[in-house]
């Protein structure tokens, strides 16, 4: 007696094959979930790793001291650079609109001079899409931003909401979902895992 065989099932879409290599890719990290900075700053490693130089502007950080300042001093291809002035209507924000919105708009021409001179092949905007949602930036200037960019220039934007316009704009996007979170145990971040 012969065992009966499942009815074929239909093949999964195969995925093109990839016929071109481009030098610099557009990259975001979105959504809900925790990782979008861990990630962006995995890939910063990564690049870094081949001697490559890599700068990292960060939009909304607080004024807490984050491990990855600590590891990232340690790399000397990555530059790290605190652009905000905190984070911004939340936990230790004591800044006016204003100071944030200047600090962006600093950040912001930091990221459009970097991005086109090349002296760094990777530029990684850490919470720009954060700093477009709540207003601090346009998206408008975060698209012209990106059209300036050399071609062998990658860049890696974080943070919630990206834009659909912006997701036009880039090779890769990955949302981040949040399935479980501690915090909603009210259970505080954790030192070398949160921060």
């Amino acid at each position: 007696m012969s065992e009966q065989q499942p009815p074929d099932e239909p093949a999964p879409p195969s995925r093109p094959k990839a016929q071109k290599q481009k030098p610099g890719l557009v990259l975001i990290n979105t959504g809900d979930g925790k990782g979008k900075t861990t990630a962006a700053l995995g890939t910063a490693i990564r690049h870094a790793g081949y001697g490559r130089k890599v700068l990292i502007i960060q939009f909304i950080k607080g004024t807490w001291h984050y491990g990855e300042l600590e590891s990232l001093a340690r790399i000397p291809e990555i530059t790290l650079v605190r652009a905000g002035a905190g984070f911004y209507k939340i936990l230790d924000d004591k800044f006016p609109e204003e100071v944030h919105r200047q600090a962006a708009a600093e950040g912001l021409a930091l990221a459009r001079s970097s991005v086109a001179s090349g002296e760094y092949s990777l530029v990684v905007l850490d919470e720009i899409i954060y700093a477009i949602d709540e207003k601090l930036l346009s998206l408008e200037q975060v698209l012209e931003l990106l059209t300036q960019r050399r071609p062998e220039v990658s860049v890696i934007l974080t943070g919630r909401h990206a834009p659909q316009a912006l997701i036009d704009q880039a090779d890769t996007v990955t949302e981040m979902k949040e399935i479980k979170h501690p915090f909603r145990d009210g259970i505080l971040a954790l030192k070398g895992i949160d921060y």
